[in-house]
């Protein structure tokens, strides 16, 4: 049995049927030749797979799950697997390591050439201009030394870095990477990432998910990296939150909603974010009262902006959350709201 029918059958035992185009990329991964190369094989011909692929297409079709299956049917080779933002800070890292050096891009890609057979950059995007300066040349670098690389993004690389400083130096070398590999789009009509977080509602109401297993569902779904932050800034003040990545906010009710934040700030989440998690509920009565207004206006403007919220109750029933009085009228179409943002029809939009 082939390599690509394999993982095909592996996605199947997890409930995924890939379509045509997820086994077309499945194929094409399987077409890299993860033995080192000699020098005279390097250079290779524009769509050529075997240096590496660039995988990039819309949020949630399997761009990472798929390689990540590649990736655990080749584990007898040595693979490093990056976060984009986890990488930048190890090159940066490695770069003040070396500062002394005549040049220290030089060292960092021999550095991963002699450590790894293939290197995997997950949710690559390039917004900071000290990256854009540094990226391309180190990717040629390392692709000239015969290293395999695997990148996924959400755009093109001709999207990359648009407006950026200095755009036309950051494009020439990544237009020179990417002659050098194949450039491939994953197409789909399923967002797998929001049917994973879908499925869980079918069993979410009568069990309780702990901060562990929470963080499991955001590492599987979205993946974790090591600049995840504590704090958010919003409107140039810092409020403390769980969890804030790239395109996760992961907030906890019973005090999230206690600091003073006002419709204009859950405005920036609702834009700034793709999925808002929360957890830990409480009771509240009225002398609660702020924090729930609070949670209204922010589920409000949720609503209206279509932002996919994750609701961790618990124990807790949506119908009870709110016990009180003075805010009767609105918590009634808040409840309704809450009721809705969990369906399939609001989360598949």
């Amino acid at each position: 049995m082939s390599d690509t029918q394999n993982i095909i059958d592996k996605l199947k035992n997890q409930g995924i049927e890939p379509n045509l185009n997820q086994i077309k990329l499945i194929t094409n991964l399987n077409s890299i030749n993860l033995k080192r190369r000699s020098i005279f094989e390097i250079n290779r011909s524009k769509n050529d797979a075997l240096n590496g692929i660039y995988i990039w297409g819309d949020v949630g079709r399997g761009k990472t799950l798929i390689t990540k299956e590649y990736l655990s049917f080749n584990q007898n080779f040595r693979i490093k697997d990056f976060h984009y933002i986890d990488f930048m800070n190890f090159v940066h890292t490695e770069l003040n390591n070396n500062s002394g050096s005549k040049n220290p891009l030089k060292l960092v890609a021999k550095f991963l050439c002699g450590s790894y057979d293939l290197l995997f950059i997950d949710e690559f995007q390039v917004e900071d201009v000290a990256d854009a300066m540094i990226i391309g040349d180190l990717l040629n670098k390392i692709i000239d030394k015969g290293m395999k690389i695997i990148l996924t993004s959400n755009a093109h690389p001709n999207d990359l870095y648009k407006d950026g400083l200095q755009r036309q130096k950051f494009i020439k070398s990544m237009k020179i990477f990417a002659d050098k590999i194949k450039i491939f789009k994953l197409e789909g009509d399923v967002d797998y990432r929001t049917k994973n977080l879908i499925e869980l509602n079918k069993n979410d109401k009568a069990s309780s998910y702990s901060e562990d297993e929470i963080f499991k569902v955001i590492e599987n779904n979205f993946g974790l990296d090591l600049t995840m932050n504590e704090n958010i800034e919003i409107n140039n003040r810092k409020f403390k939150c769980k969890l804030a990545l790239k395109n996760l906010l992961w907030i906890e009710f019973n005090s999230f909603f206690k600091q003073p934040l006002g419709s204009i700030d859950y405005k920036f989440i609702s834009q700034k974010f793709d999925w808002v998690f929360i957890n830990n509920f409480d009771v509240c009565s009225d002398e609660n009262i702020d924090l729930i207004r609070r949670f209204i206006s922010f589920i409000d403007i949720a609503y209206a902006e279509k932002v996919k919220v994750k609701f961790f109750f618990n124990k807790v029933k949506e119908k009870d959350l709110y016990s009180g009085d003075r805010l009767e009228i609105l918590w009634r179409r808040c409840q309704s709201r809450l009721m809705e943002m969990q369906t399939f029809e609001y989360l598949n939009e």
